[in-house]
């Protein structure tokens, strides 16, 4: 890592970082997603094919979060949101691929759901979202513009846009350092951000069990469980310490 001034920095997480909460992974070699396959699932024609079916998932998921917690790598994105602004008076962006509400409860704030999320419901008709702790089904009525048949899970299916994409990139251009945690480096765009802050001048450094898919693209990488090299790694730039020396 440099000697470079950094302000601005911009967060992404994947599935590695909450995988040591008990998350499973969105993607598996089998090809499916928690024992269903995911075009049952996770695409637009599965909601039309089987609304029930898809509404049951989610549902079944959106509950699971109740006894997970975040780990040492959540608390330390967390800290560093909260402490960075003071230290560099620059930013902290944190944009996540995972749609759990860890970040959250480690205290996170304005966080950046681009895959959606399961605390959130969305109505096809108005396009309104609003947060959603409880169940989901094919015949409540939208809260918003109150017609029935649009709810759904606010979760951005394959073939779908992910959500806050021009904020991202606004992010992404004015950013000193970007970080990934715990991505596969095989999901786009997310699978970009690395080449667009690079093309901005950003220092780009991952914090992975093992080299991405696009491990190449960044200046230096952090091998390890997330919730051991995060922790130190946020620590020794809050002080202002060399953070390469570390491991």
């Amino acid at each position: 890592m440099t000697d470079k001034i950094l302000k601005n920095i911009v967060i992404l997480t994947g599935a590695g970082i909450s995988a040591e909460s008990g998350i499973p992974v969105f993607r598996s070699e089998s090809g499916l997603w928690e024992h269903e396959r995911i075009e049952d699932v996770c695409v637009p024609e599965a909601l039309q094919r089987n609304p029930q079916k898809v509404h049951a998932f989610y549902n079944k998921m959106r509950r699971s979060l109740a006894d997970k917690k975040p780990n040492d790598a959540h608390l330390a994105v967390a800290k560093l949101q909260h402490e960075w602004p003071h230290v560099s008076g620059g930013s902290v962006t944190l944009v996540t691929q995972n749609i759990d509400d860890l970040h959250e409860k480690a205290g996170s704030v304005e966080v950046i759901h681009m895959h959606g999320a399961l605390l959130s419901a969305r109505c096809e008709f108005c396009g309104a979202s609003w947060c959603q702790n409880k169940d989901t089904s094919p015949g409540q009525p939208c809260p918003k513009c109150g017609k029935i048949g649009g709810v759904r899970p606010d979760i951005v299916f394959f073939e779908e846009m992910p959500h806050d994409m021009e904020l991202i990139e606004r992010a992404l251009a004015k950013c000193d350092l970007f970080l990934a945690v715990g991505t596969s480096g095989v999901v786009y765009p997310a699978a970009g951000f690395c080449r667009f802050a690079k093309n901005v001048g950003a220092t780009c450094l991952e914090f992975n069990l093992d080299k991405s898919a696009v491990a190449s693209d960044f200046d230096s990488g952090f091998y390890g469980k997330a919730s051991e090299t995060l922790p130190k790694f946020v620590d020794a730039l809050l002080s202002g310490n060399k953070v390469t020396s570390l491991f």
